[in-house]
Order: C-alpha cells, then structure tokens, then sequence
C-alpha cells in the first residue's frame, strides 16, 4: 500500500498530465486479466497515450483544477483512464477495440477538447478517420491536381513531335521536306587599275 508521500507525488504527477491532455476516457478495468491489461497499456503507449488504473480520491485531487475535473470529479467503483495530448481518434480507436475483444471492459465517458462526451460518441469518434488517414487523404487530393497538370504539359512535346513526324511521312512540307538550295552569288569582276 503507498504511503500518504507517495499518493501526493502520484497526485501532483498526474495533474502535471492531465493539465496538458486534449483527451481522457474513464473507463472500468474490473475483470481485465493482466496479460489483457498489458496489452492495453503497449497499445495505448504506441498511439502516444498513458493508461492507468486510478484510486478515486487521487484522480479526484489530481484532476482538481485541470480541464478534466468535471469527468473525474464523484467517481465510485473500479476506474481506470486513458489520456493523451496526440491524436484523441487513434486513442479512441485503440480503447474500442479492446472493450470489443474484452467484455470485462467498458467505458464509462470521456472528454474531448473541453467537453465531457458519452459512450456513444466515444463510439462515434472511433469511427472517425485518423490524423494520419486524413493527412493522406489531404495530400492525395491536393497533388492529383498537379499530377494532371503535369501530365497535360509533358503531353505537349510528345503531341508535336508526333504531329511532325506525320507531316513529314505524308510528305505536307513538300517535296523531300527539304529546304530549296541557295543560288550562288555571281563572282565579282577583277578590278581593273
């Protein structure tokens, strides 16, 4: 069991955190076996969020003062959180896989950008697109514009070129296709002294 010191730094660790997050989801961890757990917490790390199973009274104090306060204030029961500062999508996406694979897990609420959101729109955000997903989606939109415009311009020699070498096989730069001769210039008289 920790000591009153230690529960006090965890508090002030966690507030430091959670004052800096864009998203926590408060979720129940009860019957989670810890082969499950650990795989939880290395997918929650690997999309650039923390998890952890909480005592009600130190997330209470801890969130006492951040954005969160209001989802972490009056817990009971078993709780846990997932938080991140990076993608809220990512870590939605990876919490909603796991309360599928495990039903011993369940979400409780969460909170994004500075609004205490439910189960359903934790389901809602899962479903979303990914930061990354919507980046390349980005990306393609804006360079298929110049993929055209590039192939159009490199159209252009190649069109010619093969305009000119019609021309020429149906002999329409006339006979030969070669340029007339010059006429010599008549010599000049010797000059007489």
């Amino acid at each position: 069991m920790k000591k009153k010191a230690e529960k006090i730094a965890h508090a002030d660790e966690l507030r430091t955190q959670l004052a800096k997050v864009s998203t926590v989801i408060l979720s129940t961890f009860q019957g989670i076996t810890v082969e499950q757990d650990t795989k939880l917490r290395r997918a929650v790390q690997a999309a650039g969020g923390n998890y952890e199973v909480v005592k009600n009274t130190v997330v209470e104090r801890a969130a006492a003062g951040t954005p969160a306060a209001d989802l972490l204030k009056g817990l009971k029961g078993t709780n846990s959180i997932a938080f991140t500062t990076a993608d809220p999508v990512a870590l939605a996406k990876i919490l909603t896989k796991v309360a599928k694979d495990v039903p011993a897990f369940k979400f409780r609420a969460g909170w994004v950008e500075g609004r205490v959101i439910s189960i359903q729109e934790i389901n809602q955000l899962a479903a979303l697109p990914s930061k990354e997903e919507l980046f390349s989606k980005i990306m393609f939109l804006l360079n298929a514009p110049a993929q055209r415009i590039a192939t159009a311009l490199a159209a252009l020699p190649r069109n010619l070129a093969v305009v000119t070498s019609e021309a020429v096989k149906a002999n329409k730069f006339g006979p030969g296709g070669a340029a007339p001769e010059s006429t010599p210039a008549p010599a000049s008289a010797p000059e007489t002294a």
